[in-house]
């Protein structure tokens, strides 16, 4: 027997009858993102996750080529092309060709880009301390190491 609002993991003999969708992992982890966009959309709003997340690691981990980047940020290389061009066309980060390798293409923050994400990671940290708010450090500690392990599958 499960206890409402419980998920149910693992259980023996499932039917289908006993299926709910608001049991089911993807739901749920489905939920909880749509919770987390809406607080990044009120508190970062110029810029989408995916834009956040390329100036964010280009931040840290400087000039990179673009299908690395993609790699980084678990991006698709049409997606990352994109992305970068949208950030390119506000003057966020620059293409440059590779000096050894002309047909690839070395993504880097501008000065303004490098300004616009120094000026948001504080409120990204606000944003994640939001999103875990209904968590306990412990707890919210084992969420994000549990999920991570989802992840990395």
């Amino acid at each position: 027997m499960s206890v409402p609002g419980k998920l149910k993991l693992v259980e023996e003999d499932r039917k289908a009858e006993d299926y709910r969708l608001d049991e089911q992992v993807g739901f749920v982890l489905r939920k909880a993102n749509q919770r987390h966009l809406a607080i990044f959309a009120a508190r970062i709003g110029d810029l989408t996750p995916p834009q956040f997340a390329t100036l964010a690691k280009l931040y840290e981990v400087g000039e990179t080529s673009q299908n690395r980047l993609g790699q980084l940020i678990a991006m698709d290389a049409a997606t990352i092309k994109g992305v970068i061009d949208r950030l390119k066309a506000r003057r966020l980060v620059a293409l440059t060709p590779h000096a050894q390798d002309r047909r690839r293409l070395l993504v880097d923050l501008t000065d303004e880009g490098r300004t616009a994400i120094e000026a948001l990671l504080p409120i990204a940290h606000e944003v994640t301390d939001e999103t875990l708010a209904p968590l306990t450090p412990r707890e919210a500690a084992t969420f994000l190491r549990l999920l991570s392990k989802l992840a990395d599958g």
